[in-house]
C-alpha cells in the first residue's frame, strides 16, 4: 500500500534577525575625551598684559617679537660627593624632581679626574629644563615663596649676567623651597638656577626680570 504523502506545509525557515550595522560600528568606537581645558600661568598672563607694554615703552621697539622674553629655566645641582656615596645622587634626583615637578636629566663625567677618583661616565650632576608654563610657576614659587626663606636674605646681585643676557642664581641649600621637609633631607644641596632670555643686552635681561619681580638690590649695569 502507496505511503499517504502529508499535504501540511513545511514550515519556513526561523528569521535570522541581522545585527544592526550601525549600531556595531558605533559600539566599536572607542570613547573620545574631552580635551583638558589648560590654565595659563599667573606670570604668562602678566607678560602679555603688563610687562610686554612696559618694555616697549621703555626701549622703543616697534615690534611685539623684539621684546625680550624668558626662554627657559636651567635648575643645576653638582653633586660630586656621588662619586663615593649613591644616596647622595638618589637624593639630588627626588629633591630636582619634587622643587621642578619634572623628570631630570642626570649629567656625566666628560673626562676622568684620577685626583678625584672621577672616572668617565660617572655621574656627578642632575640637571632639569623648565619652559612655558612649567617655567613661569617654578619662577613664581621661587620669587615669591622660595628667595622670602632665604636666611638674612638682602636682595639679589646683577653682577650674574652673563653678558648675553643670561642670569644665573647661587642657592646654597634646597631647604628654601616648601615642598622639601627639612627633617628627612640626607644631605643638604646647592643648585644654580640660569634664567635664559632672548634679551641681546644685560640691560634688558634686567628689566626684564625686574619686571617679573626679581628682587634686585640696586641696578648697576649699563
Amino acid at each position: 500500500m502507496a505511503e499517504k504523502k502529508s499535504t501540511k506545509p513545511a514550515a519556513a525557515p526561523a528569521k535570522v534577525k541581522k545585527k544592526d550595522s550601525t549600531k556595531a560600528v558605533e559600539d566599536a568606537k572607542p570613547e573620545v575625551k574631552e580635551p583638558e581645558q589648560r590654565v595659563p600661568s599667573r606670570l604668562g598672563n602678566v607678560y602679555k598684559t603688563n610687562i610686554v607694554p612696559v618694555l616697549t615703552g621703555k626701549f622703543g621697539y616697534t615690534s611685539v617679537m623684539q621684546v625680550p622674553k624668558i626662554d627657559k629655566i636651567v635648575v643645576n645641582m653638582g653633586v660630586g660627593e656621588a662619586v663615593g656615596d649613591q644616596k647622595v645622587l638618589e637624593e639630588a634626583i627626588k629633591t630636582m624632581e619634587t622643587i621642578t615637578g619634572q623628570k631630570s636629566i642626570i649629567r656625566k663625567a666628560k673626562k676622568a679626574i684620577s685626583n678625584f677618583k672621577l672616572r668617565e661616565g660617572m655621574s656627578i650632576g642632575v640637571k632639569t629644563t623648565l619652559r612655558r608654563d612649567k617655567m613661569y610657576e617654578f619662577l613664581d614659587r621661587f620669587v615669591n615663596v622660595a628667595l622670602p626663606r632665604v636666611r638674612d636674605f638682602r636682595g639679589l646681585s646683577d653682577k650674574s649676567f652673563d653678558g648675553r643676557g643670561n642670569y644665573t642664581i647661587g642657592v646654597k641649600e634646597q631647604i628654601i623651597f616648601p615642598e622639601i621637609n627639612a627633617e628627612k633631607i640626607v644631605k643638604v644641596l646647592g643648585m644654580d638656577i640660569t634664567i635664559v632670555t632672548t634679551a641681546k643686552t644685560d640691560n634688558e635681561a634686567y628689566e626684564l626680570l625686574l619686571a617679573f619681580g626679581l628682587p634686585f638690590r640696586k641696578k648697576e649695569i649699563k
